[in-house]
């Protein structure tokens, strides 16, 4: 009844306000007209009209009425600069916790009993940072404070920090606003628009923002630096952890721009990509490809063979490819590009402050003005039963423990439905082995659209795949020298037995041994950065696989750029990392290739969008190299060329895609594809013949009557 009451008063009050039009005179046109005589009451009352305005502040406020801008105003119009201020920030504190305690006395209940799971997280940092929080909001005026008073009722920060902190951050703005309201109420003619001082009370608000933004961040700085010692000088002006895709690019940024940089890596330059993932698994897929090409021959009108192959000479092929690479990302490379390269593991001691213990023995500490985070990612190894007694390898290990044998092996479990398994199953299917491929997702390749994970689906099984989707692996047992899994699908058990087990379940960062914990720098899955991906610590960045959202070596050269230069001029000026236009590819036959939404993602982000579909069997390029499989699919704005995202199954896929990459990028549509000339015969048409397709469902048919219509009459 209580609750009912309240509220019952509250819109009694709001909608007395509207009607006796009491939003009329809170206009800067109502406190023109009615200056004069408020000045005039406040001579013959000055303690009555200033307890009036000091209830009429507190009540527009506390009620969130529009107005509260006009009436600061007003306060520095009657009542000058230091009384103005004086009395609108008690006035406006004091009302804002009303607000505040009115909204948690009616709504938190109802709220966090509807959602609290969702706001654990939220109801946890505001227990935690809540007064910073608050004191950044206040500084920084991007959102209505009645807003802010409305949302802070609903978390569980308490009353007097939130009277307290609110004071204390308004007061930059109060000043800003009373100042102008002191210049406004001298102005009796358009000439005084141009006062000095009015124009600085402008100024003043048109800097408010970015200054306040500065403070705040000047205040939480010294918050976060308060217990440690900065030193007077460094040796570096950056130090990067980690010589993988994200740090050699960090780096190679730093040295070209003249800075002192040192780059620690603990074991191989290249990182994943090249001693691992992108560059060895290429390798094998080409292998692999070749073999299966062989095998099917007489789809390009020659006799089929079995390919004859030695295993250990397919692996040292690629290690020689990871050789042949490797001078791109050597020592002695970036030595010479200028950046200092140490090889030895790294660990952060105080947000300046670098110690690496060196692989011959030695340790060095190293002061720096900048550090950047970029120890990458390692393969997740499922907490099976069993699994360390049967063994296993990951994509990281099976280079070097399948070098040493003479054949791949005869049964194959790869565990994990994702890119890489999908890659290594069909690839050492093509090989050989009788692969077996467990995931407990209902489809491979989950993030894809259905019909893309189906066309996967089906390229693996036709390989001699055993692809067993919704089967959940529960644990490994070895019977004497035999191994198996026991899967689980629709409540009964299965025991599959294997000669190896590929771990394919995803990968996750690298966040233990370098010091993160003792900083106190928060982690989840990956290091916790802003959106200019700098850490708790403004001069502690992370990039790359260590700071996600993408697991990708382009993205981690993508972001790499963004740590480079934030670390090294963010005084000046930081720049967002623009997520907006990212590719991706799996590798298997056909390629499937990505850039921006698919139809499951809009649907689930309630974005509208339109399909556009072509499929791949018509294009004359590709029936020629008999790969006539696959489709170009674009989702575009409903009515419109604008392109949302694109998937193209098919040949070099990941090829074609990269002009509607670039299209989506620089805001180009279908039709500046359809207008442009592509070489016949090529894959790339697809792209032409897709923007054909859409250009023809769009079709202005009322003109085209008319048009018809036209070509009549000229034939007479």
């Amino acid at each position: 009844m209580k609750k009912i009451a309240i509220l019952g008063l509250v819109l009694a009050l709001v909608l007395a306000f509207f009607a006796f039009d009491l939003n009329q005179v809170l206009t800067l046109e109502g406190l023109k007209a009615g200056l004069a005589q408020i000045r005039t009451l406040r001579t013959e009352s000055p303690v009555m009209v200033a307890l009036v305005y000091f209830a009429g502040y507190v009540l527009v406020t506390a009620l969130s009425l529009p107005g509260a801008v006009i009436m600061t105003l007003a306060g520095g119009a009657l009542f000058g600069l230091a009384g103005g201020t004086l009395i609108v920030s008690f006035a406006s504190s004091i009302g804002a916790t009303l607000a505040f305690l009115a909204s948690r006395f009616l709504l938190r209940d109802l709220v966090q009993a509807r959602f609290g799971n969702r706001l654990k997280a939220i109801n946890e940092g505001m227990a935690k940072d809540g007064p910073m929080y608050l004191f950044t909001l206040r500084l920084v005026p991007l959102f209505p404070f009645f807003l802010v008073n409305l949302l802070m009722g609903l978390t569980p920060i308490r009353t007097v920090s939130y009277y307290w902190v609110s004071q204390l951050g308004m007061l930059a703005g109060t000043l800003v606003y009373v100042n102008a309201g002191t210049q406004l109420a001298q102005i009796t003619s358009l000439s005084g628009i141009l006062s000095p001082g009015l124009l600085l009370s402008f100024v003043l608000l048109g800097l408010f923002p970015m200054l306040a933004k500065r403070l705040a961040s000047f205040v939480q700085n010294r918050r976060v630096y308060a217990k440690w010692q900065r030193p007077k000088t460094f040796d570096r002006n950056l130090v990067v952890i980690g010589g993988g895709a994200a740090g050699l690019v960090t780096s190679y940024i730093a040295a070209a721009v003249k800075a002192k940089v040192t780059l620690i890596e603990a074991h191989k330059m290249g990182g994943d990509c090249l001693n691992y993932g992108c560059v060895p698994s290429k390798a094998l897929i080409k292998s692999a490809r070749i073999a299966h090409q062989m095998r099917h021959a007489e789809n390009y009108g020659l006799s089929a063979v079995d390919p004859k192959f030695s295993f250990s000479k397919v692996m040292a092929r690629v290690q020689a490819v990871i050789a042949t690479v490797a001078p791109h990302d050597s020592v002695a490379r970036y030595t010479e590009l200028g950046v200092e390269v140490l090889e030895g593991y790294a660990k952060i001691v105080d947000p300046w402050t670098v110690e690496i213990k060196l692989n011959n023995g030695d340790t060095q500490r190293l002061t720096t003005r900048s550090i950047v985070i970029a120890a990458g990612a390692r393969p997740f190894v499922p907490p099976l039963p069993g699994l360390d007694d049967v063994g296993y390898v990951t994509s990281d290990t099976l280079w070097d423990e399948f070098a040493k044998l003479d054949a791949p092996p005869a049964r194959l479990v790869v565990l994990g439905g994702g890119p890489i398994g999908c890659e290594l199953a069909q690839s050492f299917a093509r090989l050989g082995s009788k692969v077996t491929q467990i995931e407990m997702a209902p489809r491979l390749m989950l993030r894809e659209d259905l019909e893309v994970s189906e066309l996967a689906r089906d390229a693996l099984t036709r390989d001699g795949i055993e692809v067993l989707t919704g089967h959940k692996a529960l644990r490994c047992e070895k019977d004497g020298e035999r191994k198996f899994i026991v899967v689980e699908h629709q409540g009964a058990e299965q025991r599959i037995a294997f000669d190896a087990l590929l771990c394919a379940v995803g990968r996750v960062a690298r966040l233990q041994g370098y010091g993160l914990e003792e900083l106190g720098i928060p982690t989840e899955r990956t290091v916790t950065v802003n959106d200019t991906l700098a850490t708790l610590y403004p001069n502690i960045y992370a990039a790359g696989d260590v700071a996600g959202p993408y697991q990708f070596t382009h993205t981690a050269s993508h972001m790499a750029w963004y740590a480079a230069v934030n670390a090294l001029f963010g005084d000046f000026k930081k720049f967002k990392v623009d997520y907006s236009v990212v590719p991706w590819a799996t590798f298997i036959e056909p390629e499937v290739a990505r850039v921006g939404l698919n139809e499951q993602e809009a649907r689930e982000k309630n974005i509208a969008f339109e399909v556009t579909k072509y499929g791949i069997d018509d294009l004359d390029r590709a029936i020629a190299d008999g790969v006539a499989q696959g489709f170009v699919k674009v989702l575009t704005v409903p009515g419109k060329d604008r392109i949302l995202g694109v998937t193209i199954v098919g040949e070099h896929a990941a090829d074609v895609l990269a002009e509607f990459v670039l299209a989506m990028k620089h805001g180009l549509g279908l039709n500046k594809i359809l207008g442009t000339i592509h070489t016949y015969p090529t894959l790339a048409e697809a792209n032409k013949y897709a923007a054909g397709e859409w250009k023809r469902a769009h079709a202005p048919q009322k003109v085209l009557a008319w048009l018809q219509r036209f070509h009549a009459w000229k034939r007479g």
